[in-house]
């Protein structure tokens, strides 16, 4: 019997959530360790642009680590330029290379904004059902200080690293859902997978960049709504999704930007987060010529909110 046939009470337990019957161990699981919120020596050598490795002293991503990451100590890592540039954070491109070797890889290097830039123009909605541990904290990220701004910019990336890693293991595992590998993250910066190409260091395209045929395009779709129910059936909604936060790599459609993922459950908009989702990719699909009745919009976010165990 498939999960979302059994009734709501035997899909939940209290405090956590699951996938299907093997999946307890993996939704019991801790929280990662919090990343520190200052982070002084992140800034590259202004001759060479670079710095070492900032491995050692990071939350690391999901075991086994993949054969392409270079984890040495002895590494280096160098900036090759700006990715994209954003309200909340900017993307950098960054090459981690062992000296007089040929171990090196491309990584997507995402710094939050500092406490001096404007921060998360609609974090208040996302924040709900998040809390921090001591009262000071809440104080400052309730008051919206400069320490409270930064502890804002520790949570996303702190979160968005969560997400990613939870999300990766359940896509390793199942091939249900696809994002990039959580190398790292250490104080407000995350550091990803980089997915486009790697001789040219050019990045996946965004799936709103795309004019996909009709096969590609339901082939898409497809590959969405699988996501998105994995995504439920976790009692998570995206929080923003739209056709500028889904790359295309190698024919699968990617899922990022990922630091105001909802919990549907704990947050009481996050059953309205959840419709908002569907509402914008389905718009976007019929508008490129899927037949309404494939991205019909209340159909999908009822089925979800099914797997999310809310109806």
């Amino acid at each position: 019997m498939r999960d979302h046939d059994l009734p709501a009470r035997e899909r939940r337990t209290r405090g956590k959530r699951r996938f299907d019957d093997d999946e307890q161990l993996f939704l019991k699981r801790g929280r990662a360790a919090e990343p520190a919120l200052a982070d002084p020596d992140a800034e590259p050598d202004p001759d060479t642009g670079e710095r070492w490795s900032s491995w050692d002293d990071a939350v690391h991503g999901p075991q086994p680590h993949p054969e392409w990451l270079v984890t040495e100590l002895a590494a280096k890592d160098t900036e090759l330029g700006v990715l994209k540039t954003g309200k909340e954070a900017d993307v950098h491109l960054v090459r981690r290379a062992v000296p007089g070797t040929d171990r090196s890889c491309l990584l997507a290097a995402k710094r939050y904004r500092d406490p001096q830039h404007r921060l998360f123009h609609r974090d208040a909605g996302y924040l709900e059902g998040r809390r921090v541990r001591r009262s000071r904290e809440n104080r400052a990220m309730a008051g919206r200080t400069a320490f409270g701004r930064q502890m804002i910019a520790g949570q996303w990336a702190a979160a968005e690293f969560a997400a990613l890693a939870r999300l990766w293991e359940v896509g390793a595992r199942y091939g249900t859902i696809t994002v990039p590998y959580p190398v790292q993250v250490r104080g407000t910066e995350l550091m990803l997978e980089f997915l486009g190409d790697q001789d040219e260091g050019l990045a996946a395209p965004r799936l709103a960049q795309l004019r996909p045929t009709a096969g590609e395009l339901r082939e898409l779709w497809g590959q969405l709504v699988d996501a998105l129910v994995v995504l439920a059936r976790a009692g998570l909604a995206h929080g923003d999704l739209s056709p500028y936060n889904l790359l295309v790599h190698a024919g699968r459609l990617v899922l990022i930007d990922l630091p105001q993922v909802v919990d549907v459950v704990a947050n009481p908009q996050g059953p309205e987060f959840l419709a908002r989702d569907v509402r914008v990719v389905a718009t976007w699909f019929a508008g490129r010529g899927l037949p309404a009745t494939d991205a019909d919009p209340g159909a999908l976010t009822a089925l979800l909110l099914r797997e999310a165990g809310l109806r």
